[in-house]
Formats: C-alpha cells, sequence, structure tokens
C-alpha cells in the first residue's frame, strides 16, 4: 500500500487505512511503539507488561493508620 506523508501543524503525519489496522490488530487509541531505522519506520502495538502489586508498591514507606471519620451508621451498615 502507498500513501503520502503530509503537513500536519509543525509535524508530518501518515493516515492509517482501518483495514490496514485491523489486519495489524491495532485500534484507535491504542498504545503504539515506533521504531526509526534508515529508511524504514515501524509501527507496533506496544505490549500491555503486567506490573505485579509488589513492584508496584517497591519504594512505598508511608505508614498507614485508620482515622475516625465521624460517620455513624444510618441502617445496617457495619464498621469495622
Amino acid at each position: 500500500m502507498e500513501t503520502v506523508i503530509q503537513k500536519w501543524g509543525n509535524s508530518s503525519a501518515v493516515r492509517l487505512p482501518k483495514p490496514l489496522l485491523k489486519t495489524a490488530n491495532i485500534s484507535d487509541s491504542d498504545k503504539v511503539q515506533i521504531i526509526a531505522t534508515p529508511n524504514e519506520i515501524i509501527i507496533r502495538k506496544a505490549e500491555k507488561r503486567h506490573v505485579p502489586l509488589k513492584e508496584r508498591l517497591r519504594g512505598f514507606e508511608a505508614a498507614y493508620e485508620a482515622e475516625d471519620t465521624g460517620l455513624v451508621p444510618a441502617g445496617k451498615e457495619i464498621f469495622w
């Protein structure tokens, strides 16, 4: 498929037809990775890396203490 690079503000843009995106399993708003080499630009869907909770909390050292919110039951709520 051939297309033309066009000016878009201070940048340049290429329009990607829907059938091309469908073939690549890429949708609007998907994150992509762009790799440039001489005479070539590769666009690939970004990998969704699962970040375990342990890794997400690495470096978090704040002490947590529950505080009294002053709320009182209005029905059959159970406050721990």
